[in-house]
């Protein structure tokens, strides 16, 4: 049997958060999304422990200032493409220089120096696994989800979706069809 599973990746992270530091006794503040104020000073030892616990789930203490602003960024185009409650209605560089107190040609060039790719691709990649998620989770037609991800058209869809996966959506939509009812037809027997 499959079972499909919808989350919410900000949702998650958060747990994690707030119980890994309460499972270390860890006084915090939530500041906001991935950032979290400590309202006392951590040991080398506590931190050393704290990070391991974190470690488990992927989840790692930034230090480093270019770092922090990096994640920031990352994390931003994340919430801006995921949550359904962030509507953007201007050009995510705008948004991006906005949000983060910087120009985009910072953000941009420091995005790159770090990362080695452009925010551009990070957007299109977020993109397409958001629409991954659409089609696999709910029953929503290819201009719907164009819609919901700010596309001009299915087409621009269509032509980033292949771009990345290798695949058009609807070869996608096809694939999780058939999945669907070969899991189906098996879970009946």
């Amino acid at each position: 049997m499959t079972l499909f599973f919808k989350f919410d990746f900000n949702a998650i992270c958060q747990i994690v958060l707030e119980q890994t530091l309460k499972d270390n006794d860890i006084k915090y503040k939530h500041v906001g999304f991935g950032e979290i104020e400590v309202l006392e000073k951590l040991t080398t030892d506590k931190q050393a422990t704290l990070q391991f616990a974190l470690d488990k789930y992927q989840i790692e203490i930034v230090e480093n200032q270019k770092s922090i602003l990096v994640q920031k960024i990352k994390d931003t185009i994340i919430d801006m493409v995921f949550n359904e409650d962030t509507v953007v209605n201007v050009k995510s560089s705008v948004y991006l220089a906005d949000t983060l107190g910087h120009s985009y040609g910072y953000l941009s060039n420091l995005f790159s120096e770090v990362t080695y790719t452009s925010i551009e691709n990070f957007i299109i990649l977020q993109k397409i696994e958001y629409a991954k998620q659409l089609v696999i989770k709910q029953d929503l037609s290819l201009t719907e989800i164009a819609f919901r991800l700010n596309y001009s058209s299915v087409a621009h869809l269509s032509t980033q979706f292949k771009n990345t996966t290798g695949i058009t959506p609807s070869a996608f939509q096809r694939i999780i069809a058939k999945r669907r009812e070969f899991n189906q037809q098996n879970n009946q027997e």
